[in-house]
């Protein structure tokens, strides 16, 4: 007995630093958000508590509130399909049995990692820039290139390249996928008369169906949480067009000391991700597929 107890006496010494970390910094500052939701807190100041005030001045009298919400939910419409797109397409290739194939998996995974760095961030601006990198090229051939970040027409599509570029991770899942799929499957479907075409929709996407939903859950989560990308490239701008959910908590918290204020927008963007996660898990039995049968 005293050796199982001893023994388990170590077992909690060595999850205590994981046990502490949950509670201070993750659990401890939830629940803090949630009552500063209902106050008027600004550090420098007592807590005041105000109800549901912040909640009704942010969907009645902040029009930035709405700005921001909407340019968020474009560019999540355009960055998610558009890295997953390009991540299976970058998959399908790498699956492709071709010499230095290992070399060429180890290039295209980069971006993930540098991807999301201040410094790669800084590179894209000069890249779009009006004088940048890719408007010279467009001027060898004789073609004036817009201006990139300043138009707000073409500057959030232009920061949502960024993280399509960053494919890295969803590819390697989508890679993994594809090299578990039964090579007997196209073989029985070849034989039936199958074209590559139909054997991409009829056996490859389906089988990578649980893939792209847990690619698809990853990465709207982490698209609504941007921050980076319009804080170093547009910082906002032009017109607020890239004024994203993420900078928007930001200066809310950080810059004008409305922490009451941001907690109650950071709940607010919690029931958004946590409703279209509901619903992506309500809809995923129609069209995920495992091998085992299961379902969420």
């Amino acid at each position: 007995m005293k050796k199982r107890s001893l023994g388990q006496n170590c077992a909690y010494l060595y999850i205590m630093p994981w046990i502490i970390g949950f509670f201070v910094f993750q659990l401890y500052p939830f629940i803090a958000s949630l009552v500063y939701s209902f106050t008027e807190f600004s550090v420098l100041k007592p807590m005041k508590f105000v109800g549901v005030d912040n909640y009704v001045k942010m969907f009645t009298a902040d029009r930035l509130f709405w700005k921001s919400l909407k340019a968020t939910l474009l560019y999540v419409l355009m960055a998610v399909p558009g890295k997953l797109i390009f991540a299976l397409i970058i998959a399908l290739i790498l699956n492709m049995k071709i010499k230095f194939i290992n070399f060429f998996r180890t290039l295209y995974y980069l971006p993930s990692i540098l991807g999301g760095s201040v410094a790669v961030s800084i590179i894209w601006k000069f890249l779009f820039g009006k004088e940048g990198t890719v408007n010279s090229l467009l001027a060898v051939f004789g073609i004036d290139g817009p201006d990139w970040l300043g138009d707000p027409n073409l500057a959030l599509a232009t920061m949502g390249l960024l993280v399509v570029w960053q494919f890295g991770s969803s590819m390697v899942l989508f890679l993994a996928g594809l090299k578990n799929i039964p090579h007997e499957l196209y073989e029985a479907a070849r034989v039936d008369g199958a074209n590559k075409l139909h054997c991409f929709f009829k056996i490859t996407l389906p089988m990578l169906s649980s893939i792209i939903f847990f690619n698809l859950i990853m990465q709207m989560i982490t698209a609504f949480k941007e921050f980076n990308a319009p804080y170093l490239i547009t910082n906002g701008g032009p017109l607020n067009s890239t004024y994203l959910y993420g900078m928007m908590l930001y200066d809310n918290a950080f810059k004008y000391m409305k922490m009451g204020y941001a907690s109650a927008e950071s709940w607010f963007l919690f029931v958004i991700i946590m409703i279209l996660t509901a619903a992506t898990f309500k809809s995923s039995p129609y069209w995920t597929y495992y091998e085992d049968g299961g379902a969420f």
